[in-house]
């Protein structure tokens, strides 16, 4: 059984990236798509350009988001021992959030009228703002020893940079405030080869550095005093796991914006799909999982017109409920 749902995590792949690249404002006949993708020479060049530019890194970018936040997740359930732990918990989305915020009040939020530089300024303002953050999380690590505790720190800090964040947009332009409003529904749109790159250096990097914490992550869930009786330095891998949970985070939210609650679904239906808790099934499993759940919200966005915020929450919501009422003792 586990056989069959691993082939069936690489064969959807296989099945949503193709209609990644059918679905859009344009209709492209599937022949003409087949050609571009293999090399050839479409009937027009319009077509291969809205393929090659837009629709293919497009997709990659999903499916590279997907598995950076459900993996982010993953490591942030298993350090904090809290099945409702997720990437944005710990205010590092919101930090994100606040140095866009930043960015474009200073620049007034006249998107259309900044090229490159503009684009470079908000990434620039999210990173900024995530890893500001995290540093201020990783100097509470070293004097909060309980990881509940720390819990309880990363949400008061996510709740005071949405306060900021929301003081910031009481005093913007009307314009700074709309642009915001639409960065923070979340989009692949603007994610063209160079800036995939980029993208994909932080997030594989990342993703590879995750694997390596396969031992201590297990041992953690028999507890720290197991950990600990296993020779796993906690404080040091508590501040691995959030330094690499932030990184994630911050490298999705700075180049497609804040997605909320795949994060925080995906690793659980990786569970339910292979019903491990064993790392070495589930990090696998969750980077799967979440490119099939977000190449899926990139089609049902398209076709709809929908934020992709919007898709993640309608897909994400009955995974985090059902959550809920299985663990009862979540109270």
């Amino acid at each position: 059984m586990k056989a069959l749902r691993s082939l069936s995590l690489i064969i959807l792949p296989l099945l949503l990236f193709p209609a990644c690249m059918l679905w859009g404002s344009v209709d492209i006949p599937p022949s003409q798509v087949l050609t571009i993708l293999t090399g050839g020479t479409p009937d027009s060049h319009v077509w291969q350009v809205i393929i090659m530019e837009s629709r293919l890194p497009m997709a990659l970018c999903a499916m590279l988001a997907g598995a950076a936040l459900s993996v982010a997740g993953l490591l942030l359930q298993t350090t904090f021992n809290n099945p409702l732990a997720g990437p944005s918990i710990l205010g590092i989305s919101s930090g994100a959030s606040l140095g866009v915020a930043l960015v474009m009040l200073a620049l007034g939020g006249a998107v259309t009228s900044y090229g490159i530089g503009y684009y470079a300024a908000v990434v620039t303002g999210a990173m900024a703002g995530a890893m500001a953050v995290l540093l201020t999380l990783l100097i509470f690590s070293r004097m909060v020893k309980s990881t509940p505790m720390l819990l309880i720190v990363g949400i008061l800090v996510g709740y005071l940079t949405s306060s900021a964040i929301s003081l910031l947009n009481f005093f913007a332009t009307q314009e700074g405030v709309h642009s915001f409003v639409i960065w923070g529904m979340g989009s692949f749109a603007g994610i063209t080869w160079s800036r995939l790159t980029i993208f994909a250096a932080v997030g594989v990097t990342s993703l590879l550095l995750s694997m390596l914490l396969v031992k201590p992550l297990n041992a953690l869930l028999l507890g720290p005093r197991y950990a600990e009786s296993m020779g796993v330095n906690i404080q040091r891998t508590r501040n691995a796991l959030i330094l690499l949970s932030g990184l994630l985070t911050a490298a999705v939210t700075a180049f497609c914006g804040p997605i909320g609650f795949v994060g925080l679904a995906v690793p659980h239906l990786a569970r339910m799909l292979f019903a491990a808790a064993d790392h070495r099934v589930l990090i696998p499993a969750s980077m799967m999982s979440g490119a099939v759940v977000m190449l899926l919200c990139d089609i049902i966005s398209k076709t709809m017109a929908l934020p992709i915020n919007t898709v993640t929450a309608l897909l994400g919501i009955p995974i985090v409920i059902f959550v809920v009422v299985r663990n009862r003792s979540i109270e």
